[in-house]
């Protein structure tokens, strides 16, 4: 099984936002899709859940998406959004138990079952505290793990995520991208959103990097992100930091390619 994108492009009015577009996702690895601002990250990932019209195809088990009803749809893939907008005075909880929606009729209540995938979710996304709090009074960073856990709540094979760790301090960070790689090895095809090179570097099994609305690298990350696709597209030079448990990319300079937009005149 794998879910894969085929030729797939986007075009709001004359500006093209995604163009010939391919990959492959497959259950048990942690892709992180990077690239620079504007880059087609956002859009890739809202039209891969459906949510933007395309061309071209996407499949999960050699079968069409756009052949599935919402529902079927809802149960494949969690999406994860970016900016984490709460608009309701909810708990938390509440919010998780969304998640369980694909799965009931809005016409019956949640089971036992249902409650207990709730209880995992908040449990894997360390927000067990925060279940009976309004969520439009938490933090960002809190609300960002509500809505991973309301994600995670859906338990579907495939985890989209659109910035997840945007909004986290360094401990849930790293919390967050080693809570995807567990997924991710446990079987589910994640696919996130990042600018953290770092972290994607240090826990990602592949980096697919976006630029213009191209793929223009695939593969493994330090392998994937060399000194010049850093510099072509992402306008720096960067360390390698090796350990004897990992190996990452610390972004460390401005690149010569132009000159520094960010000097004082």
């Amino acid at each position: 099984m794998a879910l894969v994108a085929e030729n797939i492009g986007v075009r709001f009015g004359s500006r093209r936002l995604l163009e010939s577009v391919s990959l492959k996702l497959a259950p048990g690895e942690l892709v992180f899709l990077l690239g620079p601002n504007g880059a087609g990250k956002t859009t890739l990932l809202r039209t891969l859940a459906g949510l933007v019209p395309a061309s071209g195809r996407v499949l999960w088990n050699d079968g069409d998406l756009a052949r599935m009803n919402a529902r079927e749809r809802a149960r494949l893939m969690a999406y994860v959004p970016q900016g984490h907008v709460a608009h309701w005075p909810i708990t938390a909880r509440e919010v998780v138990a969304i998640g369980r929606f694909p799965h009931a009729s809005s016409l019956t209540r949640l089971s036992p079952t249902d409650a207990a995938a709730i209880d995992r979710a908040l449990a894997a996304a360390d927000a067990q505290h925060l279940a009976d709090r309004v969520v439009t009074e938490l933090s960002g960073g809190e609300r960002a793990r509500v809505m991973l856990a309301r994600a995670l709540a859906v338990e579907a094979p495939v985890l989209l995520a659109d910035e997840p760790i945007a909004a986290l301090d360094p401990e849930h960070q790293i919390g967050m991208a080693q809570l995807m790689r567990q997924l991710a090895h446990d079987g589910r095809a994640v696919l996130a959103v990042v600018h953290d090179l770092t972290l994607a570097s240090r826990f990602g099994d592949r980096v697919i990097v976006l630029n213009g609305g191209r793929v223009v690298a695939d593969g493994e990350p330090i392998r994937t992100l060399t000194p010049d696709l850093l510099r072509q597209v992402f306008g720096i030079n960067a360390e390698i930091l090796k350990t004897e448990s990992a190996t990452a990319l610390i972004p460390w300079t401005l690149s010569s390619r132009a000159p520094n937009r960010f000097e004082q005149p």
